[in-house]
């Protein structure tokens, strides 16, 4: 018999079963250096953040840009879009603008190209 998922499947498929196979939520459109910031609220209307969202906010309790928090994880960009546009739809994120000037950011950006 065999299997549909072997060893080497296994990092590629968990990450999309986090989110339903979702590829799409309100944290689409955050830029890799937005700032992440937990807002301290109280999880409401019956949501219940998973693991990696309950990291996600242990990881912002300080400001943190979208690809540091991607990092931390080890999970994908997209994936972790979705997981930031759930916790920002429940008020528990607060995402805001990187402080950093135009060169600085040429420059992060000129670096991720690189890798």
């Amino acid at each position: 018999m065999t299997r549909w998922m072997d060893e080497e499947a296994g990092p590629v498929v968990r990450p999309y079963a986090l989110i339903g196979g979702r590829t799409r939520s309100s944290g689409d459109t955050l830029d890799l250096v937005a700032m992440v910031t937990a807002t301290g609220t109280a999880p409401s209307g019956g949501f219940v953040p998973g693991p990696e969202q309950e990291r996600i906010l242990s990881l912002v309790v300080e400001a943190t840009s979208v690809a540091d928090v991607a990092s931390e994880l080890d999970l994908p960009l997209g994936v972790v879009r979705v997981l930031l546009g759930d916790l920002q739809d429940h008020r528990l994120i607060s995402i805001g603008r990187a402080s950093a000037s135009e060169r600085i950011l040429k420059e992060v950006i000129n670096g991720l190209r690189a890798l």
